[in-house]
């Protein structure tokens, strides 16, 4: 009898709890749609449920003439898939070298990906800002690119190693005895083995560029080559023109290319992330 209440009160305060983190999760984002609908600029006379909603900032995000929101999202989606490409590639290809072959400073490189990944890329603003301009990348989206796949690499390659490592190196072993080389082991026996952590990586480096600010603000001048951040923080940026109901708008869009690629990879994401820490 004991038992039995114990359990009610445990399944009671679970759910207690997962609707108390839900409400935390959904009513900024109830809040945002809310205030995308409402007629006006102004957020004062917002209501999360808008009696007169209207569509009128969705259509004037998607006109050409008022607002380069289609561009700002284009550099971002741009950006998004070379970054995540160019960093999946090669966190695959140096995980793999870490975790299958050993070479001198083996261990010191992997010490150096475990520092490096405690630096944030916004601690070094000020060198990314003058190598960029040195290099005349400044006000260029491949300068986004390289500093977003830089800063992947380290804690990526560190979680893509220690998935690696599970994978039974016997494998390697029986395609070598066959004639396999370095390169058909790791394309044909190793990466199709490793999907749900190049699933999780590749997530991570795609959402990078669509949630980072600072360093496309410091690195973008024009705003032809804006990115959705940089685009939307505009448009709240002046002093008396600020549109905060047309940033609303523009917010909800942004989680829709997140979204799908989640939902696409969802189906590998909880063996790569559970997985991934594991360290050989």
């Amino acid at each position: 009898m004991r038992s039995n209440k114990q359990n009610i009160v445990q399944l009671t305060l679970s759910y207690i709890v997962i609707i108390a983190m839900i409400t935390i999760i959904l009513y900024p984002i109830l809040w945002i749609i809310g205030s995308s609908l409402n007629p006006g600029n102004s957020l004062s006379g917002s209501s999360i449920i808008p009696s007169d909603a209207t569509f009128e900032h969705y259509q004037e995000l998607f006109d050409l003439e008022k607002s380069n929101y289609l561009l700002w999202y284009w550099n971002t989606i741009k950006i998004c898939l070379l970054t995540m490409a160019i960093s999946v590639a090669l966190v695959c290809m140096t995980a793999y070298s870490f975790s299958r072959f050993r070479f001198y400073g083996r261990k010191n490189g992997l010490m150096t990906f475990l520092i490096l990944q405690m630096i944030p890329n916004f601690a070094a603003l000020i060198a990314i800002y003058a190598l960029a301009n040195l290099t005349n990348l400044l006000d260029t989206h491949l300068a986004l690119i390289l500093v977003y796949t830089g800063g992947a690499i380290p804690m990526n390659t560190y979680l893509m190693k220690g998935y690696l490592d599970t994978i039974p190196k016997e494998l390697d072993e029986s395609a070598r005895i066959d004639g396999a080389g370095n390169f058909r082991v790791f394309w044909q026996i190793v990466l199709p083995l490793a999907k749900p952590m190049i699933a999780v990586v590749s997530l991570f480096t795609f959402i990078t560029p669509f949630t980072d600010f600072i360093l496309a603000r410091i690195l973008l001048r024009t705003e032809e080559k804006f990115t959705l951040a940089v685009g939307l923080y505009e448009l709240i940026a002046d002093q008396f023109g600020n549109e905060f109901t047309l940033f609303a708008a523009g917010s909800v869009l942004i989680a829709l290319p997140i979204s799908i690629l989640f939902l696409s990879l969802q189906k590998y994401f909880v063996s790569g992330l559970t997985a991934g820490g594991t360290k050989g």
